[in-house]
């Protein structure tokens, strides 16, 4: 047991938490370790995500596929996370954690520290002209997922032109992918201590009172956010004939590391391994994962609608039913760009306040004492949600193979023992499945 990744990621948590609370000025110098962590994952996700979308175009030889492919995932993204949206908005105004909260007696943190003084309206012209990189390699050096993406899929599309002299090619990317896994094989095997250090710091640095004047609203949005997996992303898996809960544990360790790390990214190369190993194809996670990260922030959505409305609430500003359709409208477009800019979440509930002129900005500060808390809900969500986008549309595209599902599903439940091949014995991730 001590050997298992999830075992010695819980613990990491739990010491984390200890270490936080009882030695906080310990907890406080921790930060360095789940930096590290995170960077160590970041610094292959580019190549990552560039290796797994070539060499899925080259081999689909179908550009009419991968146009169909994108097209759908966004359909989707876009459907999936407005639902998300309406559903923050429905709870938080069943719960109303804001209700009865005076904002001056409420900590208050610096909003422009964490959105570097940024309170005007996201500028949508730069956000669609900085999808296009000027220069490759500063998009590689950066890590900006969505340029490289760009890039990848370009790339992707000129070397399957090439036909068979563009094979050679191909074959030595693929070598080199199973090179940059092996590499995320072995930085995993540091993921308790990054868990661990993020963890003490987290708690050390804001504190466990700092939550006390916002525990309501703390604990709606984790409401929240569970209706909207065990609920919404339940339905859509069954509609699309596979089990959430299979699903969930399949992705357990991806879950903790999460958690712990409050941090989706560290979880990117893991998740585009792991669902390829599951059946979908190489393509299809090479294009949806990635678009993810920028347009399928479920969690991210979920959180901007029910903080919107918590800070309405504190401030008792009325808002009547077409005020509230048109959070939901802006908040449609503002949320595609969370991901994409540091301190993305306040910068795009500062320009949706601004838009709206009836809230104040400055409320975003009594935000700041539990965003942190938060984060790993909205993290979590976020993963889960691009997991199921990539098997439901690898699925709608009949580009998933059920004897590798069958395989990854067999090794999950039987660590240690060999599958028997293609038989029909092991058990198939369908919506009747059991866990």
């Amino acid at each position: 047991m001590l050997k298992n990744l999830t075992f010695q990621v819980v613990l990491a948590i739990i010491a984390g938490v200890l270490v936080g609370v009882f030695w906080p000025g310990v907890g406080a110098q921790l930060q360095v370790l789940g930096t590290v962590f995170i960077n160590a994952v970041k610094m292959v996700i580019a190549p990552i995500i560039f290796l797994t979308i070539v060499i899925g175009i080259a081999r689909m030889g179908n550009m009419k596929k991968v146009g169909k492919v994108g097209g759908k995932a966004l359909i989707y993204f876009e459907i999936v996370s407005t639902i998300a949206l309406i559903i923050g908005l429905i709870v938080a105004h069943v719960f109303q954690p804001g209700s009865g909260l005076d904002p001056a007696k409420m900590p208050h943190g610096n909003v422009a520290a964490v959105t570097g003084g940024t309170t005007q309206q996201m500028n949508w012209a730069e956000f669609f002209m900085n999808i296009v990189p000027s220069n490759v390699t500063n998009a590689f050096a950066t890590g900006d997922i969505l340029q490289v993406l760009f890039f990848s899929i370009l790339f992707g599309f000129g070397l399957s032109a090439l036909g068979k002299r563009g094979e050679g090619l191909v074959s030595i990317l693929d070598q080199m992918s199973h090179v940059f896994f092996k590499i995320i094989g072995y930085i995993m095997y540091a993921a308790p201590i990054g868990a661990f250090g993020a963890m003490a710091f987290t708690i050390s640095n804001f504190g466990l009172q700092t939550i006390a004047p916002l525990v309501k609203l703390m604990l709606s949005v984790y409401c929240t956010m569970a209706v909207f997996i065990f609920v919404i992303l339940w339905l859509i898996c069954k509609i699309s004939g596979f089990s959430l809960f299979t699903y969930l544990r399949y992705i357990k360790d991806e879950i903790l590391i999460v958690f712990g790390t409050s941090s989706s990214e560290a979880a990117l190369p893991r998740m585009m391994d792991k669902l390829q190993r599951l059946g979908c194809e190489k393509s299809v996670v090479g294009l949806v994962i990635p678009t993810g990260y920028s347009f399928n922030l479920d969690g991210t959505s979920i959180y901007l609608t029910m903080s919107v409305i918590f800070l309405a609430q504190v401030f008792h500003v009325p808002l009547d039913l077409g005020q509230q359709i048109m959070i939901i409208l802006i908040l449609m477009l503002t949320s595609k760009g969370a991901a994409a800019v540091t301190g993305g979440g306040f910068i795009v509930l500062a320009s949706t306040l601004t838009a709206m002129h009836v809230i104040p900005i400055a409320g975003l500060g009594l935000l700041l004492g539990v965003d942190r808390f938060m984060s790993e809900a909205r993290a979590i969500t976020n993963l889960i949600g691009n997991g199921i986008a990539t098997i439901v549309i690898s699925k709608s595209e009949k580009a998933f193979d059920k004897n590798k599902e069958a395989k990854a599903l067999f090794d999950m439940r039987h660590p240690g023992q060999q599958s028997r091949g293609n038989e029909a014995v092991i058990p198939e991730i369908h919506s009747g499945s059991t866990v």
